[in-house]
C-alpha cells in the first residue's frame, strides 16, 4: 500500500512530459487575447498592400472573429479523433505524433507577417486547434493510466495546471513590452513550437501506458515492467490484477465505437455523466467573465487592465493548485458540487455590482472581488474534475470513444460561447451573468442527484457500479455511493 501512496521520479517524468501538452493548450487558448490592437493593425497593412484602401470594419471583425473561433473549430475535429490515434499507436507515442501538428502550426503563424499573409495565421490556428484537441483526450488518459489509484485525481489536476499555467504565461508574454507589439507578435504566437521540442526529447524516456500494453496489447511482461518502474516496487500483484481483471471484462465487452456507445444501454448513464460534466466546465461563464474582466477592471479605474487579468490569471493557477492538495480527500463529487454553488453566487454578486456601477463607484470594487472569487470556485471544482472523471467512469473498451465524445461536447460548447457571448452581452448588459447563474444551479441538481464519486476506487469498481442495478447489491459499493447514481438509473 506504501507504493500507492509514494510518487517516483519515473512516474513524475511521465506525468511532467504529457502535460506539456496541456500547457500548448492553455497557451494558445490565452496567447491572442493580449496581441488583439497590434495583429488587427497588421491585418488592415496587408489588406491596403493588396487592394490598395483601407479595411471595413465588418471584413476586420470577421477576420478576426475567424482567426480567434478557428482554434474551437480544430479542437472539435482534434478531440473526436483522439480514438483513432490512442489504440493504433498508443497513448504515448500519439501525444509524439501529434506535436509535427505543433511544428506546422508555429511556422505557418511565425511566418505569417513575414508572408503578409492573413491566411497562413488561421490556418495556423486551425493546426493548433487540432493539436489541442487531440491532446486534451491523450493526456489526461495517459496520466490516468500510469497514475496508482489512490493518486490519480491530484495527478489527473495536473492537466487543467498545465492549462492554466499556459493561460497564465501567454497573458504575461502578450505585455506589449515583452512580445505583444508590432515586431514580435509573429514569436509570441509561434512560440508553441519550444515546449513541443521539449515534449519530443522527454516523452521517448517515457514508457507506454501499462494499461494500454497488457490490455490492448497483451504485453504482460512488458507491463509488469512498467509497472515496477512507475511504482519503484518490485510488488505490483494488486496493479497487475486489477488490469488482468479490467482485461477480462474488456474481452467479454470488446472495444466501443462511439456509435456504439450511445446506441449501448450500458453506456448511458457514464455517457450522460461524461458530457454534463465537460458542458458545466465551458457554460459556467468562466471564459465569458475572462472577456469580460478586462473591460470591469477599466471602470474600476485600474490604469493597467491587463496587469489586473493577469492577477485573475494568477488566482487561476493558485487554485488549480489547492484543488490538487484537495481532490483525493474531499473527493471529485464534493469539489464539483462546492464549484458550481461558489460559482453562482459569485456570479449573483457580480450581477449586482455590475447593475449598480454607474450609480455607486465603489462596486466596481465588489465586482473584482467577485471575478476573482468565481474565478477561484471554477479551479477548485468545474476545472479541473471534468477532465480526468472522464477517464475514470469508464473501462477500457469505450474510454477511447468515450473521451473522444467528451472532448467534442467541450470544445463545441467552448465554440458556442466563444461566438455567442458578445451578441448575448450586448442584448442582456449587466444581466447576462444570471443566464450562468441559471445553468450553475442545473449542472450543481445534475451533480447532486446523477454523479457518483469516483474516489479511491478502481477503474473496474467504478465500471461494474453502472453495470449493475443499486438493488441488485452485486457490488460492495457504500449505499450514498450507488445513490448518487440516481434513484431512476437503469442500470
Amino acid at each position: 500500500m506504501e507504493s500507492e501512496k509514494r510518487i517516483t521520479f519515473p512516474l513524475l517524468m511521465c506525468v511532467g512530459a504529457a502535460v506539456i501538452g496541456s500547457l500548448q493548450f492553455g497557451y494558445n487558448t490565452g496567447v491572442i487575447n493580449a496581441p488583439q490592437k497590434t495583429i488587427e493593425k497588421f491585418i488592415n497593412a496587408t489588406y491596403v498592400e493588396r487592394y490598395n484602401e483601407t479595411i471595413s470594419k465588418i471584413t476586420l471583425t470577421a477576420i478576426w472573429s475567424t482567426s480567434v473561433a478557428i482554434f474551437s473549430v480544430g479542437g472539435i475535429f482534434g478531440s473526436f479523433s483522439v480514438g483513432l490515434f490512442v489504440n493504433r499507436f498508443g497513448r504515448r507515442n500519439s501525444m509524439l505524433l501529434a506535436n509535427v501538428l505543433a511544428f506546422i502550426a508555429a511556422a505557418l503563424m511565425g511566418f505569417s507577417k513575414i508572408a503578409s499573409s492573413w491566411e497562413m495565421l488561421i490556418l495556423g490556428r486551425f493546426v493548433v486547434g487540432l493539436y489541442s484537441g487531440l491532446s486534451t483526450g491523450f493526456v489526461p488518459m495517459y496520466i490516468g493510466e500510469v497514475s496508482p489509484t489512490s493518486l490519480r485525481g491530484a495527478l489527473g489536476t495536473l492537466h487543467q495546471l498545465g492549462i492554466v499555467i499556459g493561460i497564465l504565461v501567454a497573458q504575461v508574454f502578450g505585455i506589449e513590452s515583452i512580445m505583444g507589439n508590432d515586431d514580435l507578435w509573429p514569436l509570441l504566437l509561434g512560440f508553441t513550437f519550444i515546449p513541443a521540442v521539449i515534449q519530443c526529447i522527454l516523452l521517448p524516456l517515457c514508457p507506454e501506458s501499462p494499461r494500454y500494453l497488457l490490455i490492448n496489447r497483451n504485453k504482460e511482461d512488458k507491463a509488469k515492467s512498467v509497472l515496477k518502474k512507475l511504482r519503484g516496487t518490485l510488488d505490483v500483484g494488486a496493479d497487475m490484477q486489477e488490469m488482468k481483471e479490467e482485461s477480462r471484462q474488456m474481452k467479454r465487452e470488446k472495444k466501443v465505437t462511439i456509435a456504439e456507445l450511445f446506441r449501448s444501454p450500458l453506456y448511458r448513464q457514464p455517457l450522460l455523466i461524461a458530457v454534463t460534466l465537460q458542458l458545466s466546465q465551458q457554460l459556467s461563464g468562466i471564459n465569458a467573465v475572462f472577456y469580460y474582466s478586462t473591460r470591469i477592471f477599466e471602470k474600476a479605474g485600474v490604469a493597467q487592465p491587463v496587469y489586473a487579468t493577469i492577477g485573475a490569471g494568477v488566482v487561476n493557477t493558485a487554485f488549480t493548485v489547492v484543488s490538487l492538495f484537495v481532490v483525493e480527500r474531499a473527493g471529485r463529487r464534493s469539489l464539483h458540487m462546492l464549484g458550481l454553488l461558489g460559482m453562482a453566487g459569485s456570479a449573483v454578486v457580480m450581477t449586482i455590482a455590475l447593475a449598480l456601477l454607474e450609480s455607486q463607484k465603489w462596486m466596481s470594487y465588489l465586482s473584482i472581488v467577485a471575478i476573482f472569487a468565481f474565478v477561484a470556485f471554477f479551479e477548485i471544482g468545474p476545472g479541473p474534475i471534468p477532465w480526468f472523471i472522464v477517464a475514470e467512469l469508464f473501462s477500457q473498451g469505450p474510454r477511447p470513444s468515450a473521451i473522444a465524445v467528451a472532448g467534442l461536447s467541450n470544445w463545441t460548447a467552448n465554440f458556442i460561447v466563444g461566438m455567442g457571448f458578445q451578441y448575448v452581452e450586448e442584448l442582456c448588459g449587466p444581466y447576462v451573468f444570471i443566464i450562468f447563474t441559471v445553468l450553475l444551479l442545473m449542472f450543481f441538481i445534475f451533480t447532486y442527484f446523477k454523479v457518483p464519486e469516483t474516489r479511491g476506487r478502481t477503474f473496474d469498481e467504478i465500471a461494474s457500479g453502472f453495470r449493475h442495478p443499486a438493488v441488485a447489491g452485486g457490488e460492495k459499493h457504500l449505499p450514498e455511493e450507488l445513490n448518487s447514481l440516481g434513484a431512476d438509473s437503469q442500470l
